[in-house]
């Protein structure tokens, strides 16, 4: 399920009124994506189950060099590091069907940052010797949860979403232990859920009834995001509705949540510092019995058991008005799922892509701090290629699809000149992509995300930050 309105989570040239709701299940999103491709006729243009190894700029041809690999039928769909530890164990034929190399006057890349999920905490020893299922959340495996114990690691967007269901049909997981480091800023439901519905309902059965409503319910949706952009600044007028938020998110923790909760659950850093957690019903399901949150650390994984503790991660171990738990416990465990985020820092993992001399395009944006692109775009060095979902396109307030369209027109900008014949190949000035990194950079230095006293995954060890748009 996403946690931006599907109406602003859709394409402006494709609105489509007949969500069943704001914030539709991933089936249905996965159906529209595929509808829009039947409807423009493109679904003959995609390969699936392919893996690109490397892409290499041809001087001489001017070309680009695609080496691609032919996989086993659903093997694709498993991370990288899967795929790797299966060659490992079972050889080249576990894995590959056939190869294939390609010569292309253009690349487009479109990988994202969000395609490989994070590995296994490798500080937590035992887990080779846990006989239960584990599965990452972006990897979702059905298993069956009735009257089993289930421990969730992580209470981000994802987690938060999936935790109150997992109690519930089709569920019926006999308990829920949430692993929490630090708690994020939940955003609540403005009005009650059943209410919310309803008005939802409402507005996309107008949408239905008189098209150009449908346009006008995206901008006012897309106006009140873009509002949100006030909270991430360092002006006194950033700062002071922060404070005015932090005291309203508050509220609704005292409100929403058990009590025993309350100091677990109340962030030390200002909000926006790092990717809020909307909604999704994360509050009301922790009222459920069957639901415990945690800031003990996993520290052991046993057979059928995990251990967590001793101590906690949060609020301070010295602070003794919390209610949350010091001593070492051992849990019963019949499923692991890990829900602690992606590799978002290692850009373009793990697709290698070497330029006009002959060096790998993140060797080349880690020499000059880190991964980095004008526009967010382009790159000097190598020519037509055009990255969408690139180094500091992201945002913590809207759509990411509002950014990819943009990146789009723009690339098309310069991808049109090449097939019309009127330029063989387009690259962008080294000094206009540093200078433009720069500014970036050092834009950022100034916002929330720096200055807000959290840690997130927006930031590299070295302080720099190739996630965000300023």
């Amino acid at each position: 399920m996403v946690d931006r309105s599907a109406v602003l989570y859709s394409f402006s040239f494709a609105p489509n009124p007949n969500w069943s709701s704001f914030f539709p299940p991933g089936n249905e999103i996965q159906q529209y994506f595929s509808d829009v491709c039947t409807k423009y006729q493109i679904g003959d243009k995609f390969q699936f189950n392919v893996e690109v190894e490397e892409c290499r700029w041809l001087n001489d041809e001017q070309l680009w060099e695609v080496k691609i690999c032919h996989l086993v039928p659903a093997i694709g769909d498993k991370s990288a590091r899967h795929r790797k530890r299966v060659f490992e164990e079972h050889g080249e034929r576990a894995i590959i069907v056939g190869r294939e190399t390609i010569r292309t006057k253009v690349i487009c890349s479109a990988v994202g940052g969000m395609g490989e999920p994070q590995i296994w905490p490798e500080h937590i020893p035992g887990i080779e010797r846990f006989q239960g299922a584990l599965f990452h959340s972006a990897r979702w495996e059905e298993h069956d949860m009735k009257d089993k114990n289930v421990i969730v690691l992580g209470t981000g967007c994802s987690a938060a979403q999936l935790v109150p269901k997992l109690t519930q049909a089709p569920y019926h997981a006999k308990s829920v232990t949430q692993l929490m480091r630090s708690p994020p800023w939940v955003i609540p439901e403005t009005v009650p859920a059943r209410e919310n519905v309803e008005l939802n309902n409402y507005l996309l059965k107008v949408a239905r009834k008189i098209p150009p409503f449908l346009w006008l319910l995206r901008q006012a949706v897309a106006a009140g995001n873009e509002y949100d952009f006030r909270l991430f600044g360092s002006n006194a007028w950033a700062q002071k509705e922060r404070l005015r938020m932090e005291t309203h998110l508050r509220d609704a923790i005292k409100k929403s949540t058990p009590e025993k909760y309350h100091d677990m659950l109340t962030p030390k850093y200002s909000v926006g510092c790092k990717r809020r957690v909307f909604g999704g019903g994360w509050f009301e399901g922790l009222r459920d019995p069957k639901v415990n949150l945690t800031t003990q650390p996993l520290t052991e994984v046993r057979e059928r058991s995990v251990i967590i503790g001793p101590g906690r991660t949060y609020p301070d171990p010295a602070d003794d008005r919390s209610a949350a738990p010091l001593d070492r416990q051992e849990l019963p465990a019949d499923m692991i799922i890990t829900a602690n985020g992606f590799r978002v820092l290692h850009w373009a993992h793990p697709l290698r892509i070497y330029g006009r001399h002959g060096h790998n395009l993140i060797d080349v944006m880690n020499a000059r701090g880190g991964p980095q692109a004008y526009q967010g775009t382009a790159m000097d060095g190598f020519p037509n290629l055009f990255i969408t979902i690139g180094p500091n396109t992201a945002n913590g307030h809207t759509s990411i699809l509002l950014a990819i369209e943009n990146q789009v027109q723009y690339s098309l900008k310069f991808i049109s000149q090449i097939l019309a014949g009127d330029a063989t190949l387009v690259e962008v000035k080294k000094s206009a992509e540093i200078a433009y990194t720069q500014r970036i950079q050092a834009a950022l230095k100034d916002m929330i995300w720096t200055r807000g006293g959290c840690t997130s995954f927006y930031f590299m060890e070295n302080g720099w930050n190739p996630t965000v748009y300023p």
